[in-house]
């Protein structure tokens, strides 16, 4: 999250332009996704999730802090694609061992509180990288989030403790690649994934561009946009994470006939305040109508999570998260940030004011239409009979095996 706060930072002191920007933060992302994620969530289904979420930690901590020494766009795009390949494997590796540690009847909300991480680090990340980018540089402050994330991924060998085993005979498992294909061929998860991967063009578009919009549109500092941007986007996140998780819960038990209609209708609405956010001339209201954004990004974790989980079935949790973070990774942080940024880049060129703004309505058609499939998939799923395939099935009660 940290180059978001730090784009305009970035931008000057290495001479960049609004596409670099938008390549910085997308396309590092969509490849190592799209390449890795997979692999590492195999290892992490059916080997030692702890071993991999530690090791991707210490490799994305560490390029963050390479990150510090570059003087040219290319050695900082290459320390981004270090990131994102330890990122690829971090979710998948944390939900094998959620899966493994926490009953179904539960997880939504385990789910949950582990998705506080993307609240609570983007609001560090924005408010204090914002001050910290404004005193001391943006290099000291990549420098120093990766020396902190390189102690968290030590003391998390020792914290998370040996994962317990799987219950589930090797001579039983199908092949993972035939097993991921199974899951993509079932609508219900299908249509999640086209959701997944239209959000995608919204959330890396948004979090890429927001702050700096904040700042060249009214007039914020950095500090400023961050503080008020990071804050609500982490008291928006926990009470986004918190309460989709025990709603996505209840939801299950009450028999999974409305699995995502809560997360696809706040997508709907989100569309048309974001829209309203890019043109109000008051930088506080605009603010103010970013807010449904940032909260239905957060409600949707748990539950697109919980769902693709149970539709994966035990033992494939790492595999669905890996599928899901492939789907919202692999165009959307790609070409949505470098769409903005094209817009912008030429709204300038031809001397229209609020470009980034005009760029940024990639945010609100992509929330709507992100929107549109989840609902589709909500009716997919609710409409299956349970029990007949299943791995690929939701089950009535969560608490039966």
């Amino acid at each position: 999250m940290l180059p978001f706060i730090m784009a305009e930072s970035i931008k000057e002191d290495l001479s960049l332009s609004d596409t670099q920007v938008g390549l910085l933060t997308g396309i590092a992302f969509a490849v190592c996704y799209a390449v890795f994620s997979l692999p590492l969530a195999r290892v992490s289904d059916r080997g030692s999730p702890r071993f991999v979420l530690v090791s991707c930690a210490l490799v994305w901590s560490a390029m963050t802090a390479l990150g510090a020494f570059a003087e040219s766009f290319l050695f900082l795009a290459l320390t981004r694609f270090g990131v994102a390949l330890g990122e690829a494997g971090g979710s998948p590796a944390a939900h094998a061992i959620i899966a493994r540690r926490i009953r179904p009847e539960r997880r939504g909300l385990a789910i949950g509180i582990f998705s506080l991480s993307l609240p609570f680090g983007t609001m560090v990340a924005f408010a204090l990288g914002g001050a910290i980018t404004d005193t001391h540089g943006w290099r000291a402050t990549v420098l120093g989030a990766g020396a902190f994330g390189g102690a968290v991924a030590l003391l998390m060998l020792f914290v998370t403790g040996p994962t317990p085993p799987l219950d589930i005979p090797a001579s039983t498992r199908a092949p993972y690649l035939r097993s991921s294909l199974r899951l993509l061929s079932s609508a219900g998860f299908r249509w999640l994934f086209v959701g997944a991967v239209v959000g995608g063009f919204a959330s890396a578009p948004f979090y890429a561009f927001a702050a700096p919009f904040l700042i060249r549109t009214h007039g914020y500092s950095a500090s400023q946009a961050g503080l008020a941007f990071g804050l609500l986007q982490g008291l928006m996140g926990i009470l986004g994470t918190l309460v989709g998780g025990r709603m996505f819960d209840r939801a299950v038990r009450a028999g999974a006939k409305n699995i995502l209609g809560p997360p696809g209708a706040l997508f709907v609405i989100s569309s048309v305040t974001m829209t309203a956010a890019l043109f109000v001339p008051i930088g506080w209201v605009s603010i103010a109508l970013l807010v449904p954004t940032m909260l239905a990004f957060a409600f949707l974790l748990p539950w697109g999570f919980g769902a693709a989980h149970f539709m994966a079935g035990t033992g494939k949790e790492a595999m669905a998260t890996s599928l899901m973070m492939i789907g919202t990774g692999l165009l959307g942080p790609a070409l949505g940030p470098l769409i903005v940024g094209m817009v912008s880049d030429a709204a300038s060129s031809a001397d229209i004011s609020n470009g980034l703004g005009l760029g940024l309505l990639t945010v609100p058609i992509a929330s709507v239409l992100c929107g549109l499939a989840i609902l589709t998939a909500n009716r997919r799923i609710a409409g299956r009979s349970v029990g007949a395939e299943p791995d690929l099935a939701l089950p009535v009660e969560a608490g039966r095996t």
